[in-house]
């Protein structure tokens, strides 16, 4: 029995229980593609899907209003699958046990996917219905976009006529997201030459950080553990002799790492624990306010293998202190919204190189080329290249933005208030599809979702219908 069957708008919830009975995580949509290819065809309409997993359904304008422009409406097949401890559910194969708390629709030990299912569902719902007024619709639900956007990269945009876009795949109601940060991964290898040194062997580690998403929390300024780890290290180089065995630190490119540790060889040892100590001190104050955790710790070591030769070492401590970090640009059309930065998230000691990993960011691609440059050229003068890979576009601000200005008079008139414009300072779709369509006129919307990603994951019941009512009062208006 349907749980959902009494729920308003049906239509949309009627889909969106049908997606939720199918197993649809990333690298996992493959039936819910087979899905919307079956409901396409079932219906007469135009459908095409490629390699990737991509969907695209056309469906040509109702009555008055064959001479508007084409919309293209956007969201994607994929969620993110996790697990409540000790639930059995092998969420590869079963659908989701959904269930109602109040306003609020939630699966049982899992997530939901709400993000991006909602979507989904919105938009098989408007392609169904023979009695909505819309102009001709172009219906794109990607695949893969919780690891990487893989759908929208390699989707051929050319069949899209619409320079007009409503991305489905905000989780606030209320907030039109209207630009984002293009991106990429910036990987600096240094080659390393090692040799014997008579030293002491230390261990140095520096832990306890807040961390955060480098593009969401950037602007909050936490410290970076690998940023520090090359103070420390500088700050007793200065003070003895040292040569580096091996530094690593972080897991992701896109966090901002909470630890790090390194292993060295010191002339002196003592004076390499005075003057990490003394650093350490300086430092808890620098970030009393957003790592009260940071610790510091100085420890014997054993040796393992060679250390790096001198060369090696001092080119290594250069790249940890002078690469660029953090927040580099306030946007000036934004207030408040960080332009450009870049994220040392990954550090990695080989026997014959290091690595330094970077995400950067910037919502201006003229920016986001000049940091990847220095990179370049900060790796090249030390011996070393840069390894580029992920690049995607920026979604660049519109000062003249017909669709936010048609969906914020519509927002204001049934909500009786102003939306919330906004930019993030993060990956989006829409940069993707911006620089696959140029001139695409694009916002972002969407229902209340909470807690996403997680097995807390809820919908709000009402906030879908309201968004509903809007998304359809906005198709109405774009004659």
């Amino acid at each position: 029995m349907a749980v959902l069957d009494q729920l308003e708008p049906k239509e949309v919830f009627r889909f969106f229980e049908e997606l939720c009975a199918i197993p649809h995580g990333s690298r996992r949509t493959e039936k819910a593609a087979d899905w919307c290819v079956a409901f396409a065809r079932e219906r007469g309409l135009d459908c095409r899907r490629d390699q990737a997993g991509n969907v695209i359904i056309f469906k040509e304008a109702s009555p008055g209003y064959e001479a508007a422009e084409a919309v293209i409406l956007q969201g994607h097949l994929d969620m993110v699958c996790e697990k409540a401890a000790g639930c059995p559910k092998d969420m590869d194969r079963e659908g989701l046990d959904l269930a109602l708390e109040g306003d609020y629709l939630y699966a049982k030990d899992t997530t939901l996917g709400g993000d991006d299912g909602i979507a989904v569902a919105m938009i098989l719902a408007l392609l169904d219905s023979d009695e909505i007024p819309h102009p001709r619709l172009e219906a794109v639900l990607t695949a893969d976009e919780e690891i990487g956007m893989l759908g929208a990269e390699a989707l051929d945009a050319s069949s899209l006529k619409g320079r007009r876009m409503i991305n489905l795949d905000s989780e606030e109601e209320g907030v039109f997201t209207v630009s984002c940060a293009g991106g990429c991964m910036a990987r600096c290898v240094l080659p390393l030459r090692r040799e014997a040194f008579p030293g002491t062997a230390l261990a140095l580690r520096i832990s306890g950080l807040t961390g955060g998403h480098s593009g969401a929390e950037i602007h909050k300024e936490r410290a970076n553990a690998n940023v520090l780890m090359g103070r420390l290290l500088s700050a007793v180089s200065r003070e003895t002799d040292l040569r580096l065995l091996s530094v690593r630190g972080g897991l992701k490119d896109n966090a901002i790492p909470v630890s790090a540790e390194a292993a060295f060889l010191a002339a002196d040892p003592q004076a390499a624990r005075r003057a990490a100590e003394a650093l350490a001190a300086d430092l808890r104050r620098e970030y009393g306010d957003t790592d009260p955790g940071l610790a510091v710790e100085v420890s014997s070591a054993e040796a393992e293998g060679l250390p790096m030769d001198k060369d090696a070492t001092d080119r290594t401590l250069c790249l940890l202190t002078c690469a660029p970090g953090g927040v580099q640009a306030m946007s000036r059309d934004i207030p408040g919204l960080v332009q450009t930065s870049l994220n040392l998230g990954i550090l990695e000691t080989g026997e014959t190189d290091l690595a330094a990993v970077f995400c950067v960011r910037s919502s201006l691609a003229s920016q986001k080329a000049m940091l990847r440059d220095r990179l370049v050229r900060l790796a090249e003068r030390l011996g070393g290249r840069t390894e580029i890979s992920g690049d995607y576009p920026a979604w660049e601000y519109r000062k003249d933005s017909r669709m936010r200005t048609l969906m914020t008079e519509v927002f204001r008139e049934q909500y009786g208030r102003e939306p919330k414009v906004e930019a993030i300072h993060a990956g989006l779709e829409c940069g993707l599809f911006c620089g696959k369509l140029p001139g695409l006129d694009c916002v972002s919307a969407g229902p209340d979702i909470l807690e996403i990603h997680t097995p807390r994951e809820r919908l709000s019941v009402p906030s879908v219908r309201r968004v509903w009512v809007f998304l359809l009062e906005v198709l109405r208006r774009l004659q």
